[in-house]
């Protein structure tokens, strides 16, 4: 079974689909096809195990099993219930099923998700003697239907938990007013195109997601390691195959005594009780205490931790939840003018006037979802700015 070819689809936040196809591509997969809100792929089920412990961007990976046409809920249930679902879980397992449409004709998503239900607990009690109980809140398998204008696509759950937990969140008290998805921190360092070469701040980092993975990025840490998956519920699951890859991935983490190769990742938040929440956070990842620099200060106030060029990556407050005057934004851009010369500054925004009250003009703009939010990661770019000697005469660069 590890040598077949699997077709998987794997969600990610709307915007983040040409890099997360990168990020499948050089894990191996095959075929890689990026959709509205995901993308498609083939490979072997060492992929399945490989894209899960190291990818960053996905929010779950989905296992294609069947697929047809249809006209009304009836064509669902014969679709589910030609399915062999006795050959990838029994009925002693607890099953969800999910449902998601696009121009569908279906009048109630509802009734659909019953009818295919329905189809899949019919076929193991026909099958296997017995049905499945039904569980939505913590089931053993996850059943996903998607479906298009007139045919349906089946998968398989192969992640339980979304990947974008990634096991170090102890609960409300780690999140801050306004979490960001892991996946969606992920991306934005991705979609900025910072590297472990360069320096890296966060001068609104609330929970500290995004500079904890920059942190994992710099020292190699996959991010699945601390976490089990729902495929390991499922009849193709392959123990073997999944400790190698487990080994594979726990290989890549930098172990250089004293961190020397780390960069300077900072991360500050006006607020105390945010550097707090961030520590706590940073340490139930398994950072060494010295991977980020923590500190309570102003956005207005920050300036770059060494000599080298790097990349500012953040989700400001968002008017939204918190009213920021203009003064203070335009204090911030001048900040970013007069010190960070040299640097990226990327900003995730639902405020598209964030430009405008900074007083930059951005390079870039790409638009992402936070959640059901509509986003724009801003790029600005901060020129260097030449020395100016004590008559006001601009000095040529040394």
């Amino acid at each position: 079974m590890t040598t077949a070819i699997h077709h998987y689809f794997l969600p990610c936040p709307r915007g983040l689909e040409p890099a997360l196809a990168d990020e499948l591509a050089a894990l191996g997969a095959q075929g890689v096809k990026p959709a509205g809100g995901g993308v498609g792929c083939q490979g072997p089920l060492a992929l399945a195990y490989r894209a899960q412990l190291r990818a960053r961007l996905p929010s779950r990976m989905l296992l294609a099993v069947g697929s047809g046409g249809y006209r009304k809920e009836d064509d669902l249930y014969r679709l589910a219930l030609d399915q062999p679902w006795e050959a990838w879980f029994g009925p002693q397992r607890t099953l969800r099923v999910d449902v998601t449409a696009i121009r569908s004709p279906l009048r109630s998503l509802n009734f659909a998700t019953l009818r295919i239900k329905d189809g899949i607990v019919d076929r193991l009690r026909e099958r296997c003697g017995e049905r499945p109980s039904i569980d939505t809140a913590r089931p053993d398998v996850r059943v996903f239907a998607f479906l298009r204008e007139a045919d349906l696509v089946l998968y398989l759950d192969l992640s339980g938990e979304p990947l974008f937990k990634r096991g170090w969140r102890a609960g409300r008290e780690s999140k801050g007013e306004a979490p960001l998805k892991e996946n969606l921190a992920a991306g934005l360092i991705a979609l900025s195109g910072w590297t472990a070469a360069q320096s890296f701040a966060d001068p609104f980092c609330g929970a500290g997601t995004i500079a904890i993975e920059a942190a994992q990025m710099a020292l190699g840490v996959a991010p699945g390691l601390g976490r089990s998956f729902g495929i390991e519920r499922l009849a193709l699951h392959d123990a073997n195959l999944e400790r190698q890859e487990r080994e594979a991935a726990a290989a890549l983490a930098v172990t250089a005594p004293g961190l020397t190769a780390m960069p300077s990742i900072v991360a500050s938040d006006l607020s105390a009780k945010a550097i707090s929440m961030s520590r706590d956070n940073a340490r139930r990842a398994g950072l060494p205490e010295d991977a980020i620099r923590f500190a309570v200060i102003d956005a207005a106030d920050i300036s770059p931790a060494d000599d080298r060029d790097g990349c500012l990556i953040s989700n400001p407050p968002y008017d939204e939840r918190v009213p920021i005057v203009t003064e203070t934004w335009r204090a911030v851009g001048a900040t970013l003018r007069g010190r960070f010369g040299g640097w990226k500054a990327c900003l995730l925004t639902s405020d598209r006037q964030l430009p405008g009250k900074l007083g930059l003009r951005e390079r870039r703009k790409t638009p992402l979802f936070n959640g059901a939010l509509e986003c724009r990661l801003f790029e600005f770019e901060m020129r260097r700015r030449s020395p100016v000697a004590p008559d006001g005469a601009t000095e040529p660069a040394l």
